[in-house]
């Protein structure tokens, strides 16, 4: 997926009230900017961190740029715009990039499904065979060469796992697909000191037939793409 235009820089000053940023540009000048990101931004969102960002070029939002990218440990960048993992999956989907969710002959997002009222990311279908239900999660927090999930405690997430086990439950297909926006690392496991509850679902999930999968993104400042896929680690290593 490529930017409509490039990206601006700038250097974080501080992140606050989950949806703002404030940022200083290269000739000083200091902006707020709109965070896409509800979660804690653990290790995304130090002072100082170089950042990347789009113009909407919207003059009536109250913030018409978007934080987009950030600098994070060892030079690798992270893609803190969550509002993209869905889209970079069904690219990736669409291109064949991705081998195990090929061939569908349609997709359709934000369906609803499930006895919990959930909506799901992604919905593959074939006359030829059992619908695929694609969750999508977006990973960010590395520690060293290692992507961790989640960054929060979700119980939104563990909605979404019994939702996906009950998918199988059903006969049909079941993916968990980790959108990771994170260059620097080489594995994904659970975050279990973060969401020890977490972590026991999606074991639970794995047992019972959820497929769990993750896809690393190449990041620039023009364009961000699903590349590659990365082991997913659930017992600890």
């Amino acid at each position: 997926m490529q930017y409509p235009e490039p990206l601006i820089t700038g250097t974080l000053v501080k992140r606050y009230k989950r949806f703002l940023a404030d940022v200083t540009l290269n000739d000083g000048t200091e902006i707020t900017i709109h965070c896409a990101n509800t979660g804690s931004m653990k290790n995304c969102a130090d002072p100082g961190s170089a950042v990347w960002f789009s113009d909407s070029h919207n003059e009536k939002r109250k913030y018409r740029h978007t934080w987009e990218i950030v600098a994070v440990e060892g030079g690798a960048l992270a893609g803190i715009n969550t509002g993209l993992a869905n889209k970079l999956a069904q690219e990736a989907i669409e291109l064949g990039v991705i081998p195990e969710l090929s061939g569908y002959a349609g997709l359709r997002r934000e369906v609803g499904y499930g006895q919990e009222k959930s909506r799901i990311d992604i919905l593959l279908e074939d006359s030829a065979r059992p619908p695929c239900y694609v969750e999508v999660k977006n990973v960010t927090l590395g520690r060293g060469k290692i992507a961790a999930f989640p960054d929060a405690v979700t119980e939104r997430g563990r909605k979404h796992l019994r939702e996906l086990i009950s998918v199988v439950e059903k006969g049909e297909r079941a993916v968990l697909l980790f959108c990771v926006q994170h260059t620097g690392v080489t594995s994904v496991v659970p975050a279990d000191d973060i969401d020890p509850q977490y972590g026991k679902a999606i074991r639970q999930a794995a047992a019972a037939g959820v497929e769990i999968m993750a896809w690393q993104a190449d990041i620039s400042t023009t364009e961000i793409t699903l590349v590659r896929e990365l082991p997913v680690y659930l017992e600890n290593q």
